[in-house]
Order: C-alpha cells, then structure tokens, then sequence
C-alpha cells in the first residue's frame, strides 16, 4: 500500500455519556481541543457530532455551526465531516440541517449512512427515499459524502446511486465492522465489502467496540485509512479495564502504521485524493 494512510478521527458520537466515560469530550471546546490534539498526532480528518448544554445529541444548525467554526479555527486544514445520522432523527431536514450552512461552518464532508441497519441497542433507520434526498441535498451543497458501509447490500446501494448520479467521483468509504447484526471484523467480510466497492474509491476501515483495534490493523494493513475514536469504543483494551482518550487511540494507529513503514496522510493530501476545496 503506497498511499500515505488516512487517520480519520471519530471523538464524541451521539451515543456515549459522560457518565461512561470522563475522558469523552462534550463541549464546542472540549471537542475542539481533542481535535487538535489529535490532529497533531497525526488525524487528518474528523467526523463531528454536536451535543448541547445537557450532553444530548444535537442537530441545531447554529450548535454545529459553532463547533464546525471552533475546529477549523483551532485547526484550518482539517477535513471536517459533519454527521446526518438516522438513529436519533428520523426528519431529513433535521438531520441535513449542517448541510445548509456556508461559510468557515460548512462542513468538507457529510456521513451518509447507506441504508438501515440495527446496532446493539436501537436502529438506525435510512429509507432509501432518505439516504436518496441526503445525497441530493449534498450534491447541491459541493459538500462530498462519507459513504458509511455495514454491510454488503449498502455497497450494492452505492452503485444505485452512482447510477443515478447521486455520488461522484472518487468516492470515500468508511467500512465499519464488528457490529452485531451486521459485518464482523474479518478478513472474509472485509475483502466481501472492498470487492464490491466501485472503481475509483478511498476506504478506510473502522470497528466498533471491542473489534476497533483489530479493524484499526486490518485498516492500516489493507486499506487508504482508519477510522479511530470514542464514538465507537470507549476502551483501550479488549478486556475493557482501561478506558481511553481519543489521543491514545489515534496514537495506536500511528504506530501500527510506523510498524508497517506507512506514512500519514495529511489534511492537504486528504483534499487532494478526494478532490475537496482548500477552506477559505
């Protein structure tokens, strides 16, 4: 793998709590610091969940605007992805209400989950009229999708996009494994979904829980990235003894990667290879 590897920062989510863990970052500033933070050691991107005064997932415009306005100013080259998430908001303006915004608060990226799907606890619902108007909605916006993959039909949605002319190229994946009810972190569904993806894609590779550092090296072993953050494990070992920061976990990839003699991509070569805007 010659490309240098994407480290693409996921801190907060819209599921864990501060009572899950202390080191989960909640507020506009604790989010921007880890992101800097993490940044520095090595995260070229980050996928962005805003939460309100109360610590509950938020997709009030005027919240994410600031928190999307408060990463870029503590790091300006970042590529900031900001989240559409079915599993709390079930109205499609709600959950496109980050796509409309302009300026130094318009997002990079926007995650678009590929259909619906059932996580340990509750569902994530995506019609495919939904996933259809979402990816319409950022067509119109120059804002570019963070195709999020649980499954082999969701790859086979993709190309039904493409197919309408929904998608352009090239195209970013997060393949996400270990979930319960959908693909699991092996080698076998992982080369399932990577076959299928269509030509011209970056894929990155993440895991949930206990199953991210085993997709985290499977990530910087076979594929253009990682994904890597609280938003899918609180923990830092399998065993779940320890919990951790989002700047151990990023440093964990680092080192599978400098195990593996893999450079780190930066912000500046993430635009490139996905063909985003330089932020003004």
């Amino acid at each position: 793998m010659n490309l240098p590897l994407i480290i693409n920062l996921a801190p907060t989510g819209l599921v864990p709590s501060r009572s899950d863990s202390a080191l989960l970052p909640l507020s506009i500033e604790e989010i921007s610091n880890d992101v800097a933070r993490c940044a520095a050691l090595g995260a070229s991107m980050v996928h962005l969940h805003a939460r309100d005064a109360a610590g509950n997932a938020s997709n009030d415009p005027q919240l994410v605007g600031e928190l999307i306005s408060a990463v870029r100013q503590r790091v300006p080259e970042i590529v900031i992805t900001a989240t559409t998430s079915g599993r709390r908001a079930a109205d499609i303006e709600q959950r496109a209400s980050a796509l409309r915004l302009q300026g130094v608060a318009k997002p990079d990226m926007a995650s678009l989950t590929l259909a619906s799907m059932n996580f340990a606890r509750d569902a994530s619902v995506n019609a495919p009229a939904s996933v259809m108007r979402l990816a319409e909605i950022m067509l119109e916006n120059d804002i570019k999708p963070e195709l999020e993959v649980f499954d082999l039909g969701m790859v086979n949605f993709a190309h039904i996009l493409i197919d309408k002319g929904l998608l352009k190229p090239p195209y970013y994946f997060n393949l996400l494994l270990g979930n319960p009810a959908t693909a699991q972190a092996t080698l076998l569904h992982l080369g399932m979904l990577v076959n299928d993806l269509p030509a011209g894609s970056i894929w990155s590779v993440a895991g949930i829980g206990r199953y991210q550092t085993r997709a985290t090296a499977l990530g910087v072993a076979m594929g253009h990235g990682v994904r890597t953050g609280l938003e899918d494990n609180l923990w830092f070992d399998d065993e779940r003894t320890t919990l951790a920061s989002n700047a151990q976990l990023v440093q964990r990839a680092v080192a599978l990667a400098q195990a593996q003699g893999r450079t780190l991509a930066s912000a500046g070569q993430v635009r490139t290879m996905l063909g985003l805007r330089v932020p003004a």
